[in-house]
């Protein structure tokens, strides 16, 4: 499987910038949460969504030993070392050490990411050592 341009992924998460937080929403500029933030990007790069996203709970990366984003991901995505990760590669974050990862995010430049935060909506931040560190997986958007 090979990999969707990078510089076109960017774009892609870029041109959602601004768009306010919303839990379960992918609509640009209207609302999203981080998932809807990657499900946009993926629409608009790859194509359409290959299943629907059933409803969840604010909580559910509190309940259950199962690493729910990242078995999703690797059936449609490439995954690679989060260490190797570079620009456009979807990174997927533990918020609690231990914890299954359930935030998500878009590397932009090296130093660099994009992803949906709550009361802040779609922003673009530094990738500083207290994130990287919480990246425990990561993935490549394929190509169409």
């Amino acid at each position: 499987m090979t990999a969707a341009d990078p510089a076109r992924v960017i774009s892609a998460a870029r041109s959602w910038l601004g768009t306010p937080y919303h839990d379960q929403a992918s609509l640009r500029g209207v609302g999203c949460d981080c998932l809807g933030l990657a499900r946009g990007v993926w629409r608009e790069v790859v194509g359409p969504e290959p299943f629907p996203i059933p409803p969840y709970s604010r909580d559910w990366g509190e309940t259950g030993p199962r690493e729910v984003l990242a078995d999703g991901a690797r059936r449609m995505m490439p995954e690679i070392a989060p260490a190797d990760a570079p620009p456009g590669a979807l990174v997927l974050f533990r918020m609690v050490p231990r914890a299954i990862a359930k935030h998500v995010g878009i590397l932009t430049v090296p130093d660099t990411f994009l992803h949906a935060y709550e009361r802040l909506g779609v922003i673009e931040e530094p990738l500083t050592p207290a994130w990287r560190r919480r990246i425990a997986f990561a993935f490549l958007f394929p190509a169409r």
